[in-house]
């Protein structure tokens, strides 16, 4: 009955899919025959895999693809939105396969839509978490690297020299490499304004837009480079350091819970076992009174 009811589901969603996919206009459809004209050596790198999430590839068409691949580029995880989207499918599937023993029957839709709403989201969560790790990496290297340009330059190399020598000599980092990427979109032709300007519309970083801003600004009003970076530079550190403030502020706050709810209990229990067992053993009272 259980498998039924789970083929039934599989059936409706992949019918609601083939609907949507034949809904839409040829041009925009996808289809197979870029796979199929493939040569048999580039034909091995599509596995069943690749079979099974193009049918996502309609639900991945107009901006919610493309969000979600800007997201999935900024998490730095090399999967399409379609792969994405099947694991989203899949572990609804397996959610509601493992939880529908433990599900009450008078209460089924209800936990129908709570495991949907779990598989749909925690993949989310997950990719947020991502984002949030690599925007930090980037704010955390971002002044030291500020520094080392405004060092090159100063002792006057040019701007994208500068640049090249500090990724060359720098350790391998999320910025560096999006740094790398920029150098190379200028040396294949690529305006140095619009490199600069898509590298932080991509991040919607606040010290990265400003970063970017200055160099922008420099190099359309012909100004200084080295001047616009040794302001960077120092507001850099500024921002660096009153984010340390506003860290140090908060660990008191986060500390509070970890004290009562881990050392106040255990204290509560070193002052309070002797006076409890003397009380459950025999009453202190008692022996005052007889003495």
């Amino acid at each position: 009955m259980i498998g039924f009811i789970f083929l039934l589901v599989f059936f409706s969603v992949f019918t609601l899919v083939l609907a949507v996919h034949a809904a839409l206009k040829p041009e925009t459809r996808p289809t197979l025959k870029g796979l199929v004209d493939l040569p048999k050596e580039e034909k091995k790198k599509y596995s069943f895999f690749r079979y099974l999430v193009f049918f996502n590839k309609p639900l991945c068409i107009g901006s919610l693809g493309e969000k979600l691949e800007k997201e999935l580029g900024i998490a730095r995880i090399n999967i399409s939105p379609e792969e994405f989207i099947f694991i989203q499918e899949a572990l609804i599937g397996l959610l509601l396969f493992a939880t529908y023993p433990m599900s009450d029957p008078q209460s089924r839709v209800l936990w129908a839509f709570t495991i949907i709403a779990a598989g749909y989201y925690l993949p989310k969560f997950w990719l947020k978490i991502k984002i949030k790790k690599v925007k930090n990496a980037i704010i955390r290297d971002l002044p030291d690297t500020i520094d080392l340009l405004s060092l090159c330059v100063n002792a006057g190399l040019d701007f994208l020299l500068a640049l090249k020598w500090v990724i060359e000599k720098s350790v391998p980092s999320i910025l560096i490499d999006e740094m790398r990427h920029v150098l190379q979109e200028v040396h294949v032709g690529k305006p140095r304004r619009d490199a600069l300007t898509d590298f932080a519309n991509k991040y919607q970083i606040p010290d990265l837009s400003t970063f970017t801003r200055a160099l922008v600004q420099a190099d359309r009003m012909g100004t200084s480079v080295a001047d616009a970076l040794n302001i960077i530079s120092e507001d850099m550190r500024l921002s660096r350091f009153r984010r340390g403030e506003q860290i140090a502020l908060k660990a008191p706050l986060k500390m509070l819970f970890p004290l009562l709810f881990c050392i106040f209990p255990v204290v509560g229990i070193l002052v309070a076992a002797p006076v409890l067992l003397q009380f459950m053993q025999g009453s202190p009272l008692s022996t005052l009174g007889a003495g």
